[in-house]
């Protein structure tokens, strides 16, 4: 009986390596010393390569012996596994590198010297969102982009990583299934994940396909999909570019799912991270009635739980919003900027909290160049934060610095093309591109920014300018009325105060909405 140490269970399999046994249920198997040492060593690296040299030091401590006696060790090995299906084939065979472990994954954990030896059951869904990124399929029947592959799953992986509120599978457990055809589902019940990321690399001539696909392996519905067409010339540049660009896709496509899984739950039965998510979509609405809704919601999650940052930024996202829509109250400006700081306080991990922060501090505090020092915090931690890029390119937008808000709005939009914060990208284009006297790109901006959020008044603002600027005035005034219509008591005078918006600017947008009939 194992009494004690790391047990792996793999399979049927359940290896004690302090007691030296390999068990089959609960039945131990005929395995030798030499053949335990080199099962732990390719179990501690599955899915990776173990190299002969790595595997004789484990099996022979440094001991200098020839190869055929590890390849003696190795087919014992194999016998045993024989007595599972396929099991032979879990012991890969690398020419002139070494082994690899390909069999089912690997549990890890302490054994308990008065329990019973019995087979792992399958790991419990953890709290927050959970996702395995299993290897991409190589497609194209050219060994290197099996490195290519290989490496950008890693990417993926590691940029997945870094965001706080998600619980990413580590490499090792992934890439025992590489090369295998797996059942999504299945895939979820051995590891303990929600979500399961797959995909493909295909190169023909001198292009190079990728696509991906994320699944909730619980129902099997899918949650994101896309595919990468890309040359295949600087392939280290490629594999970092599809990496990044799938990292800040997913993340907002897993928060949409668990939002709408949180949706399905009793309200009364709701945490403080169940709050938080309930209240999402109405703070990325950025209209007063909702956000008044989604700070009920979150201050419910800050009494429960008081250094919650995430809760913190969006309660300043949502008096951001009142202080600017409903009536530039300055007790909503002051709740803006206190719970920003309690954000940056709590949430020294969590970009998307250190992002609403930023935005605060920029926009309600006034104070853009701490908004961008939490904002590079941010991109620090998580350099996929398209929202990151979206809202620093607003308030580059209103300070008056036009290319780079042009800039960063083009680096959200390129990480989530369908954000739901694109209007304000947009947003961002059309004010840089009327300040620098591109009337015709600010009109295509303005156009993008209002098909994306019609009920929000600021975007038919830049509309207006823009319209103005190109003599049509007809255009423009029906513009300026639907401002008036979603925000009658808007004055464009007090609305630049409000973001201390860039003098030059102001003249600018200031003479056009003047021309399109808003008041001053």
């Amino acid at each position: 009986m194992p009494a004690g140490g790391d047990l792996y269970q793999f399979g049927p399999y359940r290896l004690d390596p302090e007691a030296g046994i390999l068990y089959r249920g609960a039945e131990p198997t005929m395995l030798g010393q030499r053949a335990v040492a080199l099962l732990r060593r390719l179990l501690e690296s599955a899915g990776a390569p173990v190299s002969k040299d790595a595997l004789i030091e484990a099996g022979w401590d440094g001991l200098a012996v020839a190869d055929n006696n590890l390849t003696v060790q190795i087919a014992a090995l194999r016998r045993v596994l024989a007595d599972t299906a396929d099991g032979e084939s879990w012991i890969e065979t690398l020419p002139r590198r070494g082994y690899r472990y390909v069999g089912p994954a690997v549990a890890t954990h302490v054994s308990d010297a008065s329990a019973a030896v019995r087979v792992a059951s399958a790991p419990t869904l953890p709290e927050k969102p959970s996702i395995a990124v299993l290897p991409f399929s190589n497609l194209s029947g050219d060994p290197e982009q099996e490195y290519f592959a290989d490496g950008m799953v890693d990417d993926i992986i590691t940029g997945l990583a870094r965001i706080n509120w998600l619980f990413v599978i580590a490499r090792n457990s992934t890439f025992i299934y590489k090369g295998r055809a797996v059942d999504v589902k299945q895939v979820g019940r051995e590891l303990g994940v929600r979500y399961v990321l797959e995909g493909s690399v295909r190169k023909a001539g001198d292009r190079v396909r990728v696509t991906g696909q994320m699944i909730d392996a619980l129902s099997g519905a899918h949650v994101w999909a896309e595919r990468y067409d890309r040359g295949a010339g600087d392939i280290c540049a490629l594999q970092d570019e599809i990496a990044l660009s799938a990292v800040g896709a997913i993340a907002p496509s897993v928060r949409k799912a668990e939002i709408e899984r949180v949706k399905r739950k009793r309200p009364d039965n709701l945490d403080a991270y169940d709050l938080v998510l309930r209240a999402q979509p109405d703070v990325d609405s950025g209209m007063p009635e909702q956000v008044t809704r989604a700070l009920a919601l979150l201050e419910r999650a800050i009494a429960l739980e008081p250094a919650y940052a995430l809760a913190h930024g969006n309660a300043a996202m949502c008096h951001h919003c009142l202080f600017l829509r409903a009536g530039l109250q300055e007790v909503n400006r002051d709740a803006s900027i206190r719970h920003a700081r309690s954000a940056i306080v709590h949430g020294q991990d969590d970009a998307l909290a250190l992002t609403w922060a930023g935005f605060s501090l920029g926009m309600d505090a006034h104070d853009r160049a701490a908004a961008f020092t939490t904002l590079e915090a941010a991109l620090a931690i998580s350099p996929s934060s398209a929202l990151t890029y979206i809202l620093g390119s607003v308030i580059l937008g209103w300070g008056g610095e036009a290319e780079r808000a042009i800039e960063w709005s083009e680096g959200g939009m390129r990480l989530s093309p369908f954000d739901s914060w694109a209007w304000a990208a947009f947003d961002a284009q059309a004010m840089s591109h009327l300040l620098r006297g591109r009337y015709e790109e600010a009109c295509r901006a303005a156009y993008k920014s209002v098909q994306t959020n019609p009920a929000h008044s600021i975007t038919y603002v830049q509309l207006a300018a823009a319209l103005a600027k190109l003599g049509r005035l007809d255009e423009a005034r029906a513009a300026a009325a639907r401002v008036l219509e979603l925000h009658p008591t808007f004055r464009y005078s007090r609305q630049f105060a409000g973001v201390n918006c860039a003098p030059a600017l102001a003249e600018a947008l200031g003479g056009a909405l003047r021309d399109a009939g808003l008041p001053a």
